[in-house]
């Protein structure tokens, strides 16, 4: 069962107030996407149905503004029940996913029902990307400012690292090379978007999402760019180009790499 809230994983981080401009952007990206994203839904659902006749959509529970948990929705790309592994990370070749469920992810049609949310106020079209609860308990008190805002569909680390299950491809434990290798950078990105988000920062990012599906590249670059303009550290622009090798560091806040999912780092 889903708790409505789960202040007790969070140092009372509150939530930051949307500026109008926040809110009427979600809602006219939200209608937008909801609508256009009808038919595809519609007809990718009956694809996933038939692959194994269970329910097209994947429903889970995540952490949102303020530490507040919802009920997050996604078009199934896997087997029933995959998340009864407790791997939160999906991987390139991943054993889980669905032979149709492979071309929704490559796609990222599988995020289209998050417009709802959106609409609804549960999400905004740019922001930090939720977690699950397992995760958000390893926050550290600096990354817990990553709930002050809502939780969005896409963000600077949705591009940065896009190629993520092919990241953590081949590592014995997915879950805990993402905490040492994913988590510092986009723990950072996040953090630097909350302290520095504008309309013209969400229409850069919402940009380079869509520009990704055409050039990787050239969506990094206007990443980069966004960056040093909004006076982000050097070392977090130039990874922004991921030109360097994926090294374990501390996520921020923490002195030390995590090893472990049952405590966090120090």
């Amino acid at each position: 069962m889903l708790a409505r809230e789960v202040a007790p994983l969070v140092s009372s981080p509150g939530w930051a107030r949307d500026p109008a401009w926040k809110r009427a952007l979600d809602l006219i990206g939200g209608a937008a996407g909801a609508l256009l994203g009808a038919p595809f839904i519609l007809l990718l659902s009956l694809a996933i149905w038939l692959q194994d006749q269970r329910d097209p959509f994947y429903v889970s529970a995540r952490i949102g503004r303020g530490g507040r948990g919802f009920r997050f929705v996604k078009l199934r790309t896997m087997i029933p029940n995959a998340s009864a592994t407790r791997v939160d990370t999906t991987v390139a070749n991943d054993p889980r996913l669905l032979p149709v469920g492979r071309l929704i992810r490559a796609l990222k049609f599988d995020e289209l029902p998050q417009f709802w949310h959106v609409l609804g106020g549960t999400m905004s079209l740019v922001g930090p990307r939720p977690n699950v609860e397992r995760e958000v308990r390893l926050y550290t008190t600096e990354e817990q400012r990553m709930l002050t805002v809502r939780p969005g569909i896409t963000d600077y680390a949705s591009i940065v690292f896009s190629d993520l299950a092919t990241v953590l491809a081949g590592f014995p434990d997915a879950n805990i090379a993402y905490n040492q290798l994913v988590r510092p950078w986009k723990s950072a990105l996040a953090l630097h978007y909350v302290a520095h988000r504008t309309l013209t920062r969400d229409l850069v990012i919402l940009a380079c999402t869509a520009a990704h599906a055409f050039s990787r590249g050239i969506a990094l670059r206007w990443i980069a760019a966004d960056l040093a303009r909004s006076g982000a550290a050097p070392e977090l622009v130039r990874f922004a180009f991921r030109r360097d090798p994926l090294t374990p560091r501390p996520p921020p806040g923490a002195l030390g790499v995590v090893t472990s999912r049952e405590q966090k780092p120090s």
